[in-house]
């Protein structure tokens, strides 16, 4: 006899493993954001823990780079710089 999957057990260690990962959300905002758009009373178990595993995917794709963060911070306090230069570049033509 072949076992059924046990999605809703999957789900709660799912669910588990994301509050693991990201304490400071919410279940409802996990919840929220992977059923995104979903009719909830027709979603099966099975497509509620797909949905799950994609948006678990999805956060941890979501890496910030600190120094891409600082190079824009450090390029938009020059924004003055960089447009006096671009206006300078136009008044030779």
């Amino acid at each position: 006899m072949i076992k059924k999957p046990n999605y809703y057990k999957q789900i709660m260690q799912t669910l588990g493993s994301l509050h693991k990962a990201h304490p400071g959300y919410s279940v409802g905002r996990h919840v929220a954001t992977a059923l995104d758009g979903s009719n909830l009373w027709a979603i099966t178990d099975k497509e509620f823990l797909h949905s799950l595993h994609k948006y678990e995917t999805s956060l941890s794709m979501d890496v910030i780079h600190n120094e891409d963060v600082e190079e824009i911070i450090k390029d938009g306090m020059n924004l003055g710089v960089i447009f006096l230069n671009d206006n300078e570049d136009e008044e030779e033509y």
